[in-house]
C-alpha cells in the first residue's frame, strides 16, 4: 500500500515516511495572498495556482516516477511519502493529490491521500 500523506512543517514535524519533500523555500506560497490564505489545496484556485509555480510540474513528476519505483520494488510493507509545506493547506495538499492522481492514471492502483494538517488554523506569519 502506497499512502501520500501532506502536512505542515508549523504544526508539528513530519511524519515517518520512506521520503520526506519540503517544499516551504523553494516554492511561493499562496498564504501571501490574502484570498487564498483560508483556502486550501483542495479549492481550484489555490490548485491552478500552485500547478502554475514555476518547477511544480516537474516535481511531481519526479515524485510520481519515485512512487512508482517503490510499487515495482515494494514488498508487502506499507509505503509512505511525506509532503510538506509551511501549513499544510495548499502546496503540499496539491502536491500530494497530483501525485497520487498520476499513479493512479498510470498504474491503475489505489493510493491512498491523506491530509494531516488541512483542518487546522491557518498559520500566523
Amino acid at each position: 500500500m502506497i499512502e501520500v500523506v501532506s502536512f505542515g512543517f508549523g504544526h508539528a514535524p513530519a511524519p515517518r515516511a520512506e521520503l520526506v519533500v519540503d517544499l516551504r523555500a523553494h516554492f511561493r506560497d499562496p498564504h501571501v495572498r490574502r484570498e487564498m490564505r483560508e483556502l486550501t489545496g483542495l479549492d481550484d484556485e489555490v490548485r491552478h495556482t500552485v500547478i502554475r509555480t514555476p518547477g511544480i510540474p516537474p516535481l511531481i513528476d519526479a515524485l510520481a516516477g519515485v512512487v512508482n519505483g517503490f510499487l515495482v520494488g515494494s514488498t508487502v510493507l506499507p509505503t509512505r511519502v511525506a509532503v510538506g509545506c509551511t501549513g499544510g493547506r495548499h502546496r503540499s495538499v496539491v502536491v500530494a493529490v497530483e501525485v497520487a492522481r498520476r499513479v493512479r492514471k498510470a498504474r491503475g492502483v489505489d493510493i491512498r491521500v491523506r491530509h494531516r494538517d488541512i483542518e487546522r488554523p491557518v498559520l500566523a506569519r
